[in-house]
């Protein structure tokens, strides 16, 4: 069990059958009346975010949300097949329980695929990712007076920004929780 005043970013609990996230959290000590826990909470399963104040005293069932290493294989329409390292079995994992920032995984890369009670929601991939410029236009040279960038497609086929210097098949770091270019790798 965990009350609401250890509340952290990050933790998860169950309330009302629903497994939440804790997403943001303040301690508020009114001058006048008891103190209380306004935080901003996400469900994992349907990724909805909700606003609600809680007693510190209030508490909840703490829910383990298993984080296992798989290896993406292949997608096949909506669904997208990660492998197991161990048993080597294949995850089919449906299009719509994967994030954003997916779109920066290539076949081969290590993701953690994130369960609840063997019910996959949601899919991480690695924070760093070394990609393959497919496609950029040239830079011209001059153009430099303030940090110009340019689009660039990925052999992913995502898009980014990129500077100017960078051309067609040099391999760039971007991290995918921003979807920000690092640097040349």
């Amino acid at each position: 069990m965990i009350s609401a005043g250890d509340f952290r970013n990050g933790m998860t609990f169950e309330e009302d059958g629903n497994v939440l996230q804790v997403v943001e959290f303040q301690h508020v000590k009114p001058g006048k009346g008891a103190a209380f826990v306004r935080t901003k909470t996400k469900n994992v399963l349907t990724g909805s975010v909700v606003e609600k104040s809680y007693n510190p005293t209030a508490k909840f069932p703490t829910a383990f949300i298993e984080r296992k290493d798989m290896e993406y294989s292949y997608n096949d329409g909506d669904l997208y097949y990660f492998m197991d390292p161990e048993s080597y079995e294949l995850v089919p994992i449906n299009a719509s329980d994967l994030s954003d920032n997916f779109k920066f995984v290539k076949d081969g890369m290590v993701c953690k695929i994130l369960s609840y009670k063997g019910k996959v929601f949601g899919v991480e991939p690695p924070t760093f990712v070394e990609l393959e410029i497919a496609k950029t236009d040239p830079g011209f040279a001059g153009n430099t007076a303030t940090n110009a960038t340019k689009p660039a497609t990925l052999e992913t086929g995502a898009e980014i920004k990129v500077p100017l210097f960078i051309n067609e098949g040099e391999k760039v770091q971007i991290d995918t929780r921003t979807g920000e270019y690092l640097g040349r790798a």
